[in-house]
């Protein structure tokens, strides 16, 4: 293998389009739009979720959810030509929700003076992104991430993989206690019909199930609507007339809320869901290798991917959402319909750059079901599962510390956020562990007070107890690191982790061209 063509030389037999391909025009923009769509409940959720806890002017909502779409789009064009080259769409993560939605209750409750208390909220939202983002571009492109890669056996990277998609199982789209079940399974039946009874009988079902599905149902659902047939109040309801009621064109611009605020505790907390986001974007790495056929990302690769997250994260501050990274339902896309192609989602974001601007793109968008995207979300995540159920493999599965491992990561990766799933901020978390109570004896004694430490003490241990809660809150990064820790201390031989077969299976740092080595390969040969 040579340079990024080692992912299309090894293409995995239900691959119809690989990473280097490049399908026509026309058909790459459908199959990036249809890429992008498996990730529109999760890109459009988070702006929601955010906007709704700041107390946003509902006015405002299209343009803060415009603002994610054009992110994205230039995340990951960013992604795709200068970071790790995989085909990953990049959006806004929920691994960096939780301390976000702890930033804005800490300010809103508070309040700033001078200012709306969404905005007071927001701009230490995004200071606090920036801050803990240069830190994840040094940690990439200084090759501190990279050096886990050793420590990464088969052992580790099938539950991470695996929770990726499991975290998902309760996500009210699915759970909701009014689901329209009618409509989720009229999607999830649509997509498995496409994508796997019908799959050779006609290239279109093949290539684009997704978009067929979401298409399909949200007509059936919008005509039911119009006709009367599904009231306001059901969760299939397809709010049509809420299309127009935005600008045609929105002012989407750097800085648009104003200036980014610094709090030192904001940004150590946001820091943590950097991390988690770190774990979870390395799962997807491994994720999209597997399901191309490609051989495992190099170290190279993984710091240059991290880098580049972070340097979108710092974007995504500047320009006023919650952050950027690697998304999961993109990856099982891939699975579903057998486009690898990473032209194909340069494309999409493109796209996706362009209509981020159009009032109205964000509208129709957001009046896509619950229970059409709960659909989405069940054919997505059970192939993420599958995937990193596959890399087991290479284990042992005689071996009864890798069985050991592998189901306590399992377990705790679901029974710990479900657990913190109790509390719905980390407010509510330091109140339940009685932090306050705990360290007021230390904090206040006589000669922490003389030295003037108590206040020092006081924000380590929130930051601590806070960290917890991020890191807990984010199943695969729990479950990951469980495993790791277990599976690099409990004896074990490298033949018997997966080790000897996965390095065998894993690109040198010489098959990732970077754009620089390409830029300066192509520039030496035009001198030549």
């Amino acid at each position: 293998m040579t340079g990024d063509d080692a992912g299309a030389e090894t293409r995995a037999d239900d691959i119809e389009y690989g990473v280097d391909d490049r399908p026509p025009l026309g058909e790459s923009a459908v199959l990036g739009i249809q890429h992008y769509l498996t990730m529109v409940g999760a890109n459009i959720a988070v702006p929601l979720i955010l906007a709704e806890a700041m107390g946003m002017p509902t006015e405002l909502w299209p343009q803060f959810i415009g603002t994610f779409f054009v992110v994205s789009g230039i995340a990951t064009l960013a992604q795709t030509t200068f970071g790790n080259r995989y085909p990953i769409v990049q959006g806004a993560p929920f691994s960096m929700l939780a301390p976000a939605l702890a930033i804005i209750a800490v300010v809103t409750a508070g309040g700033v003076a001078g200012q709306p208390d969404w905005q007071a909220a927001l701009l230490q939202l995004q200071g606090a992104i920036i801050v803990a983002a240069i830190v994840q571009v040094a940690m990439g492109y200084f090759g501190l991430v990279g050096k886990l890669q050793r420590f990464l056996s088969p052992v580790v990277i099938a539950p991470t993989i695996a929770l990726i998609g499991l975290a998902l199982f309760d996500a009210g789209q699915i759970t909701s206690p009014d689901q329209s079940w009618w409509l989720l399974g009229l999607t999830l039946g649509l997509i498995l019909l496409f994508s796997q009874y019908l799959d050779l009988k006609h290239k279109a079902f093949r290539l684009y199930p997704v978009i067929l599905a979401i298409a399909l149902s949200w007509i059936v659902a919008a005509a039911l609507s119009a006709a009367g047939v599904i009231g306001i109040d059901h969760p299939g309801h397809v709010p049509l007339g809420d299309v127009t009621e935005t600008t045609l064109i929105l002012p989407i611009t750097p800085f648009q809320w104003g200036i980014p605020e610094l709090t030192t505790a904001f940004v150590i907390g946001m820091f943590a869901g950097v991390l988690a986001s770190i774990v979870e974007s390395i799962g997807d790495y491994y994720a999209v290798a597997n399901l191309t056929g490609a051989a495992a990302p190099s170290e190279k690769r993984i710091n240059h991917g991290i880098g580049m997250e972070g340097l979108m994260n710092i974007f995504s501050g500047i320009m006023g959402t919650g952050g950027s990274t690697s998304y999961s339902e993109n990856v099982g896309a891939i699975g579903l319909t057998g486009v690898a192609s990473r032209y194909v989602v340069q494309i999409g974001a493109l796209v996706m750059l362009v209509v981020g601007f159009i009032g109205y793109f964000g509208q129709l968008i957001a009046t896509i079901p619950d229970p059409i995207i709960g659909g989405l979300f069940i054919a997505m995540f059970a192939q993420i599962v599958a995937v990193g159920i596959g890399n087991l493999r290479h284990v042992d599965l005689e071996s009864s510390r890798n069985v050991f491992v592998i189901g306590f990561a399992l377990f705790i990766g679901l029974a710990i956020p479900e657990y913190m799933a109790n509390f719905e901020t980390t407010l509510a978390f330091r109140d339940a562990v009685g932090i306050e109570a705990a360290i007021a004896p230390l904090a206040t004694a006589d000669v922490i007070t003389a030295i003037g430490l108590g206040a020092g003490i006081e924000a380590a241990a929130t930051v601590a107890v806070d960290t917890v809660f991020i890191i807990g809150s984010t199943g695969m990064a729990i479950g990951g690191l469980a495993a790791l820790l277990l599976d690099n201390t409990i004896p074990g031989t490298r033949e018997e982790r997966g080790l000897t077969e996965l390095n065998q299976l894993t690109e040198d740092d010489e098959e990732f061209e970077s754009f620089w080595d390409r830029w300066v390969s192509s520039d030496g040969e035009r001198g030549r």
